[in-house]
C-alpha cells in the first residue's frame, strides 16, 4: 500500500503545487487511517481494493470518538476521500469505497474578515516602493481582494489568463469550476505596471508562463503567498488575524454588504452550493469575532483537501 500513498503525495505536489507542509499534513492523516486499518479486526488486507465502505464508515465513527475538533475530523476524512478518489481515477481500485461516505459536519464559524479600512491598509503596505517585488506584491494582493480567488487559483494563474483590455481574468479549474472574473480599473492599472515594470525583472526563463513569480523566477507557491500576506499584515499593523483566505472572505462579505446578489457572489467564489455562500450574510463589515489561527488554517486545508 505504501507505494500508492507515496505516489498520491507526489501527485499533490506536482499537480496542485502543494507545499511540503500541506503534503505532510496529508501524509499524517493518511498514516492515521493506515494505523486504524492495521489495528482493526478486518483480517488481512491485500491492497486498497479490499477497503470496503463499511470499513471507511467505521473509521469515520471512530474519529468522532477521538478528542479532535469537528474541523479536524472533517479534514482527516477529506484526506482519505481524496486519496481514494485518486486511486479510482487512476484505475488502481475497481470501486471507490468513499463514494457514499458523507464528510462529518463542521461546526459553522463565521469567517474572519477585514473592515474596508483594514483592506486599504493591507493593499497599501507594499505600494510605498516601486521595486519588481513590491509591484508583484501589490498586484497579488489586489487580485486576491478584487476577485475573491482562492490562494491555489491565484498562484496557478498564467499570463494568458489575464485580459487587461476587458479587465477580466480566466480562473482555471475543473469544467464546472472554471469561471471568468472581472476586476476593477485600479487592479487593471496595477497589473499593467507589474507586467511592464515588475515581472520582466523577476523572470529568468522566457518560457515561464506563470503570472506571479518568486525571486527565483519560478511560479509563486501557496506557502510563499502565505508568507507575503503575513508580512504585509504585520507591516500594516493590523490587529485582525490574517490568514490565506482572509481577503477572499472579505471580498464576499463586502460584495454582499454593497448589495450584490447572493447567486452572483456564489458564482464569483466558485461555490458548488449556495449554502456555503450564505454564511457571509451573517457577517457585518466590522467587529467579527476573532478566531484562533490554527482553527482557520485547518478549515483552509479542509477546503483544499475536499476539492482534490
Amino acid at each position: 500500500m505504501d507505494e500508492h500513498l507515496l505516489a498520491f503525495l507526489d501527485y499533490l505536489q506536482e499537480e496542485y503545487n502543494y507545499s511540503n507542509n500541506t503534503t505532510a499534513a496529508y501524509k499524517n492523516d493518511l498514516n492515521q487511517f493506515v494505523n486504524f486499518l492495521h489495528n482493526g479486526h478486518y483480517g488481512h488486507l491485500d491492497g486498497w481494493d479490499d477497503v470496503t465502505p463499511d470499513i471507511v464508515h467505521d473509521y469515520v465513527e471512530y474519529m468522532k470518538t477521538q478528542p479532535y475538533a469537528s474541523s479536524s475530523v472533517a479534514r482527516k476524512v477529506a484526506a482519505v476521500k481524496s486519496f481514494f478518489n485518486y486511486l479510482h481515477e487512476h484505475n488502481e481500485i475497481h470501486e471507490n469505497p468513499t463514494t457514499q461516505v458523507d464528510s462529518p459536519k463542521v461546526k459553522k464559524r463565521l469567517p474572519q474578515t477585514l473592515t474596508f479600512q483594514e483592506v486599504d491598509q493591507l493593499l497599501a503596505a507594499p505600494a510605498h516602493k516601486r521595486t519588481p517585488k513590491n509591484l508583484r506584491d501589490t498586484a497579488l494582493l489586489n487580485v486576491l481582494y478584487s476577485t475573491g480567488m482562492r490562494v491555489t487559483e491565484v498562484v496557478s494563474l498564467q499570463i494568458e489568463d489575464i485580459d487587461l483590455e476587458h479587465a477580466m481574468l480566466f480562473c482555471p479549474g475543473k469544467e464546472e469550476s472554471s469561471r471568468k472574473l472581472p476586476f476593477d480599473a485600479h487592479t487593471r492599472q496595477i497589473l499593467t505596471m507589474y507586467l511592464d515594470e515588475g515581472r520582466p525583472y523577476l523572470v529568468k526563463d522566457k518560457e515561464e508562463k506563470a503570472l506571479f513569480l518568486n525571486h527565483r523566477g519560478q511560479q509563486l507557491t501557496r506557502q510563499g503567498l502565505w508568507l507575503i500576506i503575513k508580512a504585509y499584515a504585520k507591516q500594516a499593523e493590523l490587529k485582525t488575524s490574517v490568514t490565506p483566505h482572509t481577503l477572499r472572505h472579505s471580498f464576499a462579505a463586502h460584495k454582499l454588504h454593497g448589495g450584490s446578489d447572493l447567486q452572483e457572489v456564489q458564482r464569483l467564489l466558485g461555490h458548488a452550493n449556495i449554502s456555503t455562500t450564505q454564511i457571509y450574510t451573517h457577517l457585518g463589515d466590522s467587529d467579527n469575532e476573532s478566531e484562533d489561527d490554527m482553527i482557520e488554517e485547518a478549515e483552509f486545508f479542509f477546503e483544499e483537501a475536499a476539492a482534490v
